[in-house]
């Protein structure tokens, strides 16, 4: 039996144009050429609405680690929500040694993805094992979030492109 897993596959378009023109374009003809190699595939499309600590390029070579939460918020509290991660999370992130850089995207329906960018995992765990606790409370996030997935994940250089 071949190995199973998880794999998150993350792309970075100009605009909205340009993602519209692959789709419409190429992606049905990439995803019959990949036909069994996957199953259960899930995409989403969130749009950029600031960074995570400065300067966000999608550049991965200079982090081992990506922790990414999707966040499902309820309707009355987006705002809530997209404001507390710019004036809680953004400054204790951006303060941790080994967060290289993130962004902070929204979707319709009050979805947001939070991605950010680690040296290591070690670097990420201590920044948890620090800090998250007390940052929920601050940022009331239980009174926010109806939904949360989120996962670490180790970068793989051959999949960089």
């Amino acid at each position: 039996m071949g190995r199973s897993g998880v794999a998150h596959i993350f792309a970075f378009w100009e605009s909205r144009a340009f993602y519209d023109s692959f789709m419409a374009r190429s992606h049905d003809r990439l995803a019959a050429a990949q036909s069994g190699t996957f199953k259960n595939s899930q995409a989403k499309l969130f749009d950029y609405r600031f960074d995570v600590k400065t300067g966000f390029e999608p550049r991965f070579t200079d982090s081992d680690v990506v922790r990414v939460a999707h966040c499902r918020v309820h309707e009355d509290r987006a705002e809530h929500f997209a404001l507390m991660q710019e004036k809680v999370w953004n400054p204790a992130m951006a303060g941790s040694p080994g967060m290289v850089r993130g962004m902070f995207g929204e979707a319709p329906g009050s979805e947001f993805l939070v991605l950010s960018m680690w040296r290591s995992a070690a670097e990420h765990g201590k920044y948890r094992a620090e800090r998250v606790e007390r940052l929920a409370l601050r940022a009331q996030i239980e009174a926010d979030i109806a939904a949360l997935a989120g996962d670490i994940v180790q970068l793989e250089p051959g999949w960089i492109v």
